[in-house]
């Protein structure tokens, strides 16, 4: 028989069938769907409230991908329904990215009741689980129960000042997860090209197993490919890509495998290459 307690206790990357497992729970988590809208009126995994990426990211031009305003995000918090006691499971369609991006923003607030569904939509469908296409609907946390939004309360977040400042420390490192064109500077998305200095390079798919309906690769294959990069699990890592989608999902891989600190980089290249005052490498 299960209880409150083991009902909630689900891992950081949950499987399929796990899931399934928990929704017939006492306390069954949240599950959020973070799929197109197209995608979630055609199939999602019943019972899943549809939430659009759009919404919990920020945006101040030509800067993208920042954390959302804490008021904006506080209200989609609340009405969704979730509380501090709340479990929530995110997937997507794409790979985990933008359900990595929910956790890191739920972590952000303090809220570390979260999983990502492993291999998201895409391997839930081929283990031949059930889908619908009911419309689901949250429930918005009465008067008494708003869950406030503080992005203050933990240390998950690297700004620029933070990276500038730590940019010869032996202790930080930095992956970045975009394309290896973004990396050497062969591609340009913000007005200067390159990398940050001393990043070190791991795109953000090297973490899937594709022939795995992409899932993650286990910790055995992940840890020697972290530590052949010299990120290892003594080191704080931040993590960016072009707007903290991609890196979004090495932020959870890495917390995945262990690592205790782990900071991701809301804006990500869009704002350090958009800036006048920030170091660039190139190849």
């Amino acid at each position: 028989m299960t209880n409150n307690a083991q009902d909630t206790a689900l891992p950081l990357v949950i499987e399929p069938d796990a899931l399934k497992a928990a929704q017939t729970h006492s306390s069954p988590p949240m599950v959020v769907d973070l799929s197109t809208h197209k995608q979630y009126a055609q199939a999602h995994i019943p019972d899943a409230v549809f939430l659009d990426y759009a919404h919990i990211v920020g945006m101040n031009r030509p800067y993208t991908g920042l954390l959302p305003e804490e008021s904006a995000f506080e209200d989609i918090i609340n009405s969704l329904g979730i509380t501090a006691n709340t479990h929530v499971v995110a997937y997507d369609e794409e790979g985990g990215g933008k359900a990595a991006r929910l956790i890191w923003t739920l972590h952000a607030m303090g809220h570390n009741k979260a999983s990502l569904l492993n291999g998201g939509l895409i391997a839930w469908y081929r283990d031949d689980l059930p889908l619908s296409n009911d419309v689901a609907t949250s429930q918005p946390n009465a008067s008494d129960q708003q869950y406030k939004v503080d992005f203050t309360r933990q240390p998950v977040v690297a700004d620029t000042d933070y990276i500038k400042a730590n940019l010869e420390n032996g202790k930080v490192g930095l992956l970045d997860a975009r394309s290896i064109e973004e990396y050497t500077g062969s591609a340009r998305y913000a007005e200067r090209q390159g990398r940050i200095p001393g990043a070190k390079h791991f795109e953000w798919t090297l973490a899937m197993n594709a022939d795995d309906n992409y899932r993650l690769l286990s910790k055995e294959e992940l840890q020697p490919m972290m530590d052949s990069l010299g990120l290892t699990q003594d080191k704080e890592i931040i993590v960016y890509c072009q707007s903290h989608h991609r890196s979004a999902l090495s932020y959870l891989m890495l917390k995945y495998l262990g690592y205790e600190k782990v900071r991701g980089y809301p804006g990500s290249w869009s704002e350090w290459g958009n800036r006048k005052d920030t170091p660039v490498e190139l190849e």
